[in-house]
């Protein structure tokens, strides 16, 4: 009788414990799922989104005739002591990837509290971008260093607000410059414009524009964004298509396109 008492007793304390352990368990998974997304975590994920090597190759085979098949490709370069992440970004057509036509650096934070956006995108010029050609297809050793790279920022060219897309949207963030833009000179254009999406499976939509005074638009396509896709690599050998290699007809059509315009 004392043995079966005691064997209760136990069985008692161990399914207190065992209930214990479950309450706590459920309170800690509650605590990890209603945790809110700071500031920081939406810029960090904007960032990380930025990152890679993108092609518009998908876009480029369904309308040849108004996108090319450029390379995207965008990663880490310095942080600044805000904590906002500086990214060194340049875009090449795909059979030209050391020969980029547009260098920037990127830097990525939150917005400021008072504005109604959750990620602040700005672009900056880039003091020797030759020094900075091809800078993320390098061994790290062998390019320019952080505290390098943040007194080679140059002047301020554009900042894009960036917003949770609302639910239901394929975007995940998504926004714009300013509608009366940022200044810009080339090809008669008075001003430019820049949107952006980030989509899932780092995807980047991106569309540029510039305009006259009178607010006709005199560089950039005018079909809609660019379509930034990584592209894994069993499907390089489908870039090689007459497609990619119709190199005249890609000649006459950059005039007045939108990769030259800075």
């Amino acid at each position: 009788m004392c043995v079966g008492s005691d064997n209760k007793g136990w069985s008692r304390a161990g399914g207190l414990v065992v209930k214990a352990l479950l309450l706590i368990g459920g309170a800690v998974l509650v605590k990890r799922f209603t945790k809110s997304t700071t500031r920081w975590d939406h810029a960090r994920l904007v960032a990380q989104s930025l990152y890679g090597e993108k092609f518009s190759k998908d876009q480029a085979s369904r309308d040849p005739d108004n996108f090319f098949n450029l390379r995207w490709l965008s990663c880490p370069a310095a942080d600044m002591v805000d904590g906002s992440k500086v990214l060194y970004f340049e875009q090449a057509f795909w059979r030209t990837p050391s020969k980029p036509f547009r260098q920037r650096f990127v830097m990525v934070k939150p917005c400021p509290k008072e504005m109604k956006c959750d990620v602040e995108l700005s672009t900056y010029a880039i003091r020797d971008a030759e020094e900075y050609k091809n800078f993320c297809d390098r061994p790290k050793d062998q390019r320019p260093q952080p505290e390098e790279v943040i007194g080679d920022i140059a002047e301020h060219l554009t900042t894009i607000h960036l917003k949770r897309c609302d639910r239901g949207k394929p975007c995940l963030y998504e926004g714009s410059t300013p509608p009366d833009g940022f200044p810009n000179s080339w090809n008669g254009a008075a001003y430019c414009t820049s949107e952006l999406a980030v989509l899932r499976n780092n995807e980047i939509h991106s569309w540029d524009r510039g305009y006259d005074d009178e607010g006709n638009q005199v560089w950039g396509v005018k079909g809609g964004p660019y379509e930034f896709r990584p592209v894994p690599a069993s499907s390089f050998v489908g870039m090689f298509s007459p497609l990619n290699f119709n190199t005249q007809a890609m000649e006459k059509r950059i005039e007045g396109s939108f990769v030259l315009q800075e």
